[in-house]
């Protein structure tokens, strides 16, 4: 700024601050005007509250001495003034809402006026009481109602009369507060504007000769011997002195610049030179050395620290037949740590693919734990990692990695590039020199082979005539054993596909069984339990116990042929596992439920005892685990008549332990599951033939205990599949105990186990419709009477169509659906159903069989979701071939739940309903 504009400037100022006090003083005065109004307002409001609050006190003067009942004379003269107060007050309550429209006051007003309103009901009631002569219910009236809303009409004026008073008090002290205000800042203003006026004069002076000294004192301090950093004028200012600074600085700017030119020149020249000196230092090393061993030692030791790196490799190109890989060779720093690897293929891995590449690899910002560079003292991991090839002639022939807390500069990669191209020269050298000498040794050590062979060769000749007789007749007896096992190995491969095909049709076998099986089955339990409940009750007791001979022995045979299917799967190595997490207090709670009925019958001590360091969750398979422990219970409750059977559940230490029934080792057994009983005991030379399947201790025809004897050989199978085993001990009479050792290992995979992966064998576990137990049956109570009966009422009038093939199975279900008032429906096959349902469309559910003629139920059931009509309808597939995957097809097809044979009838009532009212 010019010292022309500084003086407007300054001036400008003085007359600005003149032109402030007036406009404040303006706008003070006309604030003061407004407080004025507002406190005439705020008075004339204190005037009306305290009229409202005098003829308050008149009026409830005036109705109180109404109350009184006074003479005729005197009732008139407290009317008149009761109501000529009333009327004023009125009056002024109108008055003070227009004129104070604060909430406050606005909301004592609304209650003022709503207290005055009941005193007036209070007035009216105590009217009539008179009327009604009822003097004493008028006096009630007045202490008990009308007293209280007089006193709170009372205290709303008093608070309204504060409120006016605090708001003129308030209004009066604004106003003198303003009036002080603006005498005060006239005063102040007068008296700055003469500061200002000085201050302006001087600061005008020194800003000019303080400029002025501090260009001089900056243009003095200039050192001529450091020209790259200068100082500069830190004048803002565009005036006169402002120029002669930028003048200066523009100057300096260019001094520094030259400056930095030719220092950035000399350090080149300087990196020149180390980077000549360090490559020359390491070409001087070559000489002398005559193999790639010590090459790579002493060229790793050495360029490791020039550039800094505190860790490194070197790896050499080696062959082997045609394949070609990277061989570790030489370190420095290197603490033979299990990272990373010994050697490495072209391509493979970073190091590999910058071989691949023939190109330096920088790698930045690496983590930790990528390799760990230690000391006495302690470990870190490297700030960077920079991997080089040495070629020759476009052939990597090493590559070398360097590792360092620092980064590396360009200075140092442009060593290292320069020096890795001279080590692929050098290492062609040492490779062709050694091969010179491998060579020049085997041409000597040939020569002399040769000399001595010489001498032998004519005493080999006659040899050779005779070798070469015997192998014209080994090699007539090798055609004819080739031939021989040429023909062997025919005979395998037709053993092994029959084999296979032996496999497929037992799968077959056993699933087209079952099938067979279960089909009748599944209307003779139905039937069965039917005629068992009784539920019309025309049966007698005699008769209910036949029905349930006849369901439990037909549960049963259902048992024995998921055990013959069992084994099956067990010997065919399909017994898939789901390892997920198992509540150790569920599986207490499940046997417990399961065999403390058999426990009480029987009159034996039933126990299970966990012991206090057993962690609440294990990991294993619960369904298989449940199944061996509840086979291994069953025996030990068959074969025990009196005393008691304990389940101890202990931790045991984690290790290695010996199976010592099968001389089999198992790694990682960390449970133990002890079943032990006091019943008759195994004699040591039947451990063994337990095991097997269909074998039991006591084999003979006369025996004493019944059962297939497949639950230990199935639980054996199940315990191998867990990754554990079964130990046995037992003293013959006195008692036997099984224990189960597993694993508590949630990783434990199928491919862990032994037995072989074959798809063989039957879903038996996948249903939930375990066998009912005939001995829950009795006779129907009222209250379960009214139970089926609200049941029943939830299936009454629904219409179920039926498709199956077997007739049996029809009456059975169909048998069983009236019981709840159904209207059944039934088709034989596919074609047939979906004609009936196409018929009938009130139709509200289907039950649809798998395995019929013409159309199976996959078919059927996919033909009707492609219709629009059925699209929705509920869809239950029944099966009893119970394939390992019919559930998914089942699903997939279309269905809307899936339930076995043989059908268990409440499961298939409770899933009707389910799907009816979904």
């Amino acid at each position: 700024m010019k010292f022309k504009t500084q003086l407007f400037l300054a001036f400008g100022i003085i007359y600005g601050i003149y032109a402030i006090l007036h406009v404040y003083l303006w706008q003070k005065m006309d604030q003061l005007d407004k407080e004025m109004n507002s406190s005439t307002k705020s008075y004339n409001s204190l005037t009306l509250t305290n009229t409202i609050h005098d003829e308050l006190n008149v009026y409830s003067k005036a109705s109180r001495e109404l109350f009184s009942n006074p003479p005729i004379q005197l009732k008139e003269q407290f009317l008149k003034n009761r109501d000529r107060a009333i009327q004023n007050i009125n009056n002024t309550i109108f008055d003070l809402q227009k004129l104070d429209t604060s909430d406050q006051t606005q909301e004592l007003i609304n209650n003022l006026k709503a207290s005055i309103e009941s005193y007036e009901e209070i007035q009216k009631e105590r009217d009539r009481l008179l009327k009604e002569d009822k003097s004493q219910e008028v006096t009630k009236l007045y202490w008990l109602q009308g007293q209280k809303v007089s006193e709170k009409m009372l205290e709303i004026s008093i608070q309204l009369l504060t409120l006016q008073s605090n708001s003129t008090n308030k209004q009066i002290n604004n106003s003198n507060k303003d009036y002080y205000a603006i005498n005060s800042m006239t005063t102040n203003y007068v008296l700055l504007d003469y500061v200002i006026g000085a201050l302006m004069l001087f600061w005008l002076l020194w800003n000019v000769t303080r400029r002025l000294n501090h260009v001089s004192s900056v243009m003095g301090s200039v050192n001529f011997d450091t020209l790259d950093k200068l100082p500069r004028i830190m004048v803002k200012t565009k005036d006169e002195i402002g120029k002669i600074a930028i003048s200066y600085n523009e100057m300096a700017q260019a001094l520094e610049k030259h400056t930095r030119q030719e220092q950035q020149l000399k350090i080149a020249a300087e990196e020149q030179s180390w980077l000549k000196t360090k490559v020359a230092e390491i070409a001087t090393m070559y000489p002398g050395i005559c193999n790639l061993e010590n090459l790579a030692h002493l060229f790793i030791t050495k360029i490791a620290p020039m550039v800094g790196a505190n860790y490194g490799v070197f790896y050499i190109k080696q062959s082997n037949g045609n394949e070609e890989y990277f061989q570790k060779l030489a370190g420095y720093a290197h603490n033979n740590q299990l990272i990373g690897t010994e050697s490495f293929k072209l391509g493979e891995g970073i190091v590999g693919q910058s071989a691949l590449d023939n190109q330096m690899t920088l790698l930045k910002n690496v983590p930790e734990n990528y390799i760990n560079i230690s000391s006495s003292i302690g470990k870190a991991s490297p700030a960077e990692v920079i991997i080089l090839p040495a070629e020759f002639e476009g052939e990597v022939l090493a590559i070398i990695e360097l590792a360092s807390f620092a980064s590396f500069s360009k200075l140092d990669q442009m060593m290292l590039k320069e020096v890795m191209s001279n080590l692929g020269i050098n290492i062609k050298s040492i490779s062709r020199h050694i091969q010179v000498e491998t060579l020049l040794e085997e041409s000597q050590a040939l020569t002399e082979e040769l000399q001595s062979q010489s001498e032998e060769l004519h005493l080999q000749q006659e040899e050779l005539r005779n070798v070469n007789e015997q192998l014209e007749d080994q090699y007539e007896d090798s055609e004819q054993k080739t031939k021989e096992l040429e023909n062997i190995q025919t005979i395998l491969e037709e053993k092994a596909q029959q084999l296979t095909l032996s496999s497929q049709y037992k799968s077959e076998f056993l699933a087209n069984m079952s099938h067979e099986l279960r089909t009748p089955l599944n209307s003779l339990l139905i039937l069965a339990q039917i005629l068992a409940e009784n539920a019309e009750g025309n049966l007698t007791s005699k008769q209910i116990t036949y029905a349930e001979t006849i369901f439990s022995s037909g549960n049963d045979l259902l048992q024995l042929i998921s055990d013959i299917l069992d084994i099956a799967k067990v010997e065919a190595g399909k017994m898939e596992i789901s390892i997920k997490e198992v509540s150790i207090s569920d599986i207490k709670d499940i046997l417990e439920a399961q065999f403390i009925h058999v426990a009480r019958n029987k009159s034996i001590e039933f126990n299970i005892e966990i012991a206090s360091d057993m962690p609440k969750f294990i990991y294993t398979d619960k369904l298989r685990l449940e199944q061996i422990l509840k086979n291994l219970l069953s025996n030990a409750f068959k074969f025990t008549n009196d005393g008691s059977v304990s389940l101890i559940i202990n931790k045991v230490e984690k290790g290695t332990y010996l199976n010592k029934n099968t001389s089999f080792i198992h790694s990682e057994i960390d449970l133990e599951f002890s079943v032990k009983d006091t019943g008759i005991g195994i004699s040591l030379e039947k451990y063994d033939i337990i095991f097997e399947a269909f074998k039991q201790a006591d084999g003979t025809i006369s025996r004493k205990f019944g059962g297939t004897g497949l639950g230990l050989s199935i639980s054996r199978e199940l315990s191998h599949l867990l990754g554990g085993f079964i130990e046995v001990e037992s003293i013959e009479g006195t008692g036997s105990t099984f224990t189960l050792y597993l694993p508590n290992n949630k990783n434990i995979k199928q491919s862990d186990l032994t037995i072989p992966q074959l798809e063989i064998a039957t879903a038996i576990f996948e249903e939930t419709n375990s066998p009912v137990n005939p001995m829950v049956f009795s006779t129907k109570t009222e209250e379960n009477s009214t139970r089926m009966f609200d049941k029943k009422a939830l299936l009454a009038g629904k219409k179920i169509l039926v498709v199956d093939d077997d007739v049996r199975n029809i009456f059975a279900i169909s048998t069983a659906l009236e019981n709840y008032q159904v209207e059944v429906m039934f088709s034989e096959n596919g074609i047939e159903g979906i004609s009936t349902l196409q018929s009938n469309p009130d139709i509200d559910l289907v039950l649809m069989d798998i395995m019929m003629p013409d159309m199976d139920g996959f078919e059927a059931i996919k033909l009707l979701r492609q219709m629009p009509d059925f699209e929705n309808i509920p869809i239950i597939a029944l099966t009893a071939k119970a394939m390992k995957y019919d559930r998914d097809q089942c699903i997939a097809a279309g269905a809307s739940d899936y339930i076995s044979k043989p059908v268990n009838i409440k499961q298939l009532i409770s899933m009707i309903r389910v799907w009816l009212y979904k």
